[in-house]
């Protein structure tokens, strides 16, 4: 794809004149996997794999990755897609793109995970409709997905969400929610959070800017922080297949998968 010269005055067809831009936040620096923004996978490095993915959904218009590393800006404009170079200090990957999106004129700004090479477009479309939907008091979105026949529910590597009637997020834990009590009857299956946000744009900075909090703290799960701040999450339902890559193991089954 050639890297589409769009400008930050461009006005969006889609839902109106809302103008969606996802920005993909990738480093190198990773415990677990040093340099997986550019580990191949069927020939091309994971982060073009997120590109591609991104660039297929109906609402967005454009696409930025934010990184602190030359070698991925260089592979991602190799592929066509533009990249933005941000500060190295970075405490997560929110903060990476709240950097980016404080320049761009937009209303609402997709955070694609830099470490999902198989996110399904229709999930990012579901997650920005879930925000354009909500009322104006609403800043975030998110999806959730019924748990995949390999999937163990208890494992902590898989975030649940407990969403309530009104589609908003209840609670995010690694442990399972909800738990079914015996003999009670199975009115609600749990729900596995995929890593997939939509923000107003005006909301990124106060996100960013809220102190931690301590079922954040306790959980390890950013997204905490914005409800115990007192603020939604509308969450969408979808199904999503395949998720994130974090061990250079998960890429090998990953690639097996793809052959």
């Amino acid at each position: 794809m050639a890297a589409r010269a769009a400008n930050d005055g461009d006005v969006g067809h889609a839902h109106g004149h809302i103008k969606v831009i996802a920005v993909i936040p990738a480093r190198w620096a990773s415990v677990r996997f040093p340099g997986k923004p550019l580990a191949l996978l069927a020939g091309k490095p994971i982060i073009v794999h997120v590109c591609e993915q991104a660039k297929k959904s109906k609402h967005v218009q454009r696409i930025i990755v934010a990184t602190d590393d030359q070698r991925i800006a260089d592979a991602v404009t190799a592929a066509g897609f533009e990249a933005r170079m941000t500060r190295a200090d970075h405490v997560n990957g929110t903060s990476r793109i709240a950097e980016v999106a404080a320049t761009l004129h937009a209303d609402i700004i997709v955070n694609v995970q830099g470490d999902e090479p198989r996110i399904e477009p229709e999930l990012i479309d579901l997650a920005i409709e879930a925000l354009m939907n909500a009322g104006k008091g609403v800043p975030m979105s998110t999806v959730a997905s019924p748990f995949m026949p390999d999937e163990d529910v208890n494992d902590p590597n898989f975030v649940k969400v407990a969403v309530g009637a009104n589609g908003r997020a209840l609670y995010f834990s690694r442990s399972r929610i909800p738990f079914h009590r015996v003999g009670a009857p199975t009115a609600s299956e749990p729900l596995k959070h995929v890593g997939l946000y939509v923000y107003r744009r005006e909301f990124l900075p106060l996100f960013v800017a809220l102190a931690p909090t301590p079922l954040e703290q306790t959980e390890q799960l950013e997204q905490l922080r914005v409800l115990e701040h007192g603020h939604a999450i509308s969450v969408a339902v979808g199904t999503a297949r395949f998720h994130g890559v974090d061990t250079p193991q998960q890429l090998e089954k990953l690639e097996a998968r793809s052959t």
